[in-house]
C-alpha cells in the first residue's frame, strides 16, 4: 500500500472511531438528557447510564441540571394596600419538571430565570397590593398573615411557571422587607413618637400606682398609730388605776404616813435650792416633825 493510501485508511479509521465514539453517551443523576435530532426533540432521557444516539450531527444531547437550584430576582418596590411603599428582597427555589417545554421556551438557565423572576415580581406585586402592609409583619401583638400571604404567591406563580416555561417554582422567600430610604426618617419620627407616647402612659401608670402605695402606706401608718395610741391610753389608765388602788390601801391602812408622804412628794416638787418659802409658827410641816419651837422661816 502506498503512502498516500496508508494516510487515507489512518484518516478513515479515525473518522470511524470518532463516529462509534459519538454513538455513546453518559447521563449524571443530577441531569436531563435531552436527544435531539436536527434541533427537533427526540426523546428526554430522565434516569441515568449509558446510551446510544445517532452519530453527530445526526442527533446531538443538551443536558439540563435537574436538582433544586435558586436565585434571587431583583429588588423591587411596590404599594400595598393602605398606599405604603415597600422594598422586598426575594429569593426563589425552582426545578425543571417539563424539560422539553423547558428547552423549547427558555433555552437555557439565564433565560429561564430572567422569565422566571419577571413572573414571581408580577405576582408579589399583584399580592401585596391587594393587602395591608401590616398583613406582612406582626405589629402590637397580631399575628401577621405572612404565610397565607406568600402561599398565595407561589401558588399563582408556580401556575404560569410550569404552563408557560415547564418550570416547577418549589418556593419564593422574602430574604428582607424593608422601606424606600426617603420614607425612613418619616417613618422613625413617628415610631418614636409612639414609643414616646408608650412610655408617657406607662410612667402616668406607674405615678398613680405609687400615688396609690403610699396613700395605702400612709393609712396603714395612721390605723397603726391610733391603735398604739389606744392601747397606750388603755395601759396607763389600767396603771393609774392600780396606783390609786394601792394609794387607797395603804392611805386605809395608816393614813397619817400617807399624808405625811404626800405632803413630803408635795413640797419636794415645789422647792428647790433658791426657792424661799415664808410659813406661818403653826405650819403643818412643822407639826409633822414635831418641832415645838418652830422657827420663822424655811428653807
Amino acid at each position: 500500500m502506498t503512502a498516500p493510501g496508508r494516510t487515507l485508511a489512518l484518516v478513515g479509521g479515525l473518522l470511524a472511531a470518532l463516529t462509534i465514539w459519538s454513538c455513546f453517551v453518559v447521563i449524571d443523576v443530577t441531569e436531563y438528557g435531552l436527544f435531539l435530532r436536527f434541533g427537533r426533540v427526540a426523546r428526554v432521557v430522565k434516569e441515568p447510564g449509558l446510551f446510544v444516539k445517532r452519530p453527530f450531527p445526526f442527533e446531538t444531547v443538551v443536558r439540563l441540571d435537574k436538582r433544586l437550584l435558586t436565585f434571587k430576582p431583583v429588588t423591587a418596590e411596590f404599594l400595598s394596600e393602605d398606599k405604603k411603599n415597600l422594598v422586598i428582597h426575594s429569593l426563589v427555589t425552582w426545578r425543571i419538571a417539563d424539560p422539553a417545554r423547558f428547552l423549547a421556551t427558555t433555552g437555557g438557565r439565564s433565560s429561564a430565570e430572567q422569565r422566571l423572576s419577571d413572573v414571581v415580581l408580577t405576582r408579589i406585586g399583584a399580592v401585596v397590593g391587594s393587602h395591608p402592609s401590616a398583613a406582612l409583619v406582626s405589629v402590637e401583638g397580631h399575628a401577621s398573615e405572612f404565610e397565607q400571604i406568600m402561599g398565595q404567591i407561589v401558588a399563582e406563580a408556580g401556575q404560569h411557571a410550569i404552563a408557560d416555561y415547564g418550570i416547577d417554582l418549589v418556593d419564593i422567600r422574602l430574604r428582607q422587607l424593608s422601606l424606600p430610604e426617603q420614607n425612613r426618617a418619616n417613618v422613625f419620627a413617628r415610631m418614636q413618637a409612639e414609643r414616646g407616647k408608650i412610655a408617657m402612659k406607662y410612667r402616668s401608670e406607674g405615678e398613680r400606682e405609687f400615688k396609690k402605695v403610699v396613700a395605702e402606706a400612709e393609712r396603714e401608718k395612721t390605723r397603726i398609730l391610733a391603735e398604739a395610741y389606744r392601747e397606750a391610753e388603755r395601759a396607763k389608765g389600767a396603771g393609774d388605776a392600780e396606783a390609786m388602788r394601792i394609794y387607797a390601801e395603804a392611805f386605809g391602812k395608816n393614813p397619817q404616813l400617807y399624808k405625811f408622804r404626800r405632803t413630803l412628794q408635795a413640797y419636794e416638787k415645789i422647792l428647790d435650792g433658791s426657792t424661799t418659802v415664808f410659813l406661818p409658827a403653826d405650819a403643818e410641816i412643822f407639826r409633822m416633825l414635831g418641832t415645838d419651837n418652830a422657827p420663822r422661816v424655811g428653807r
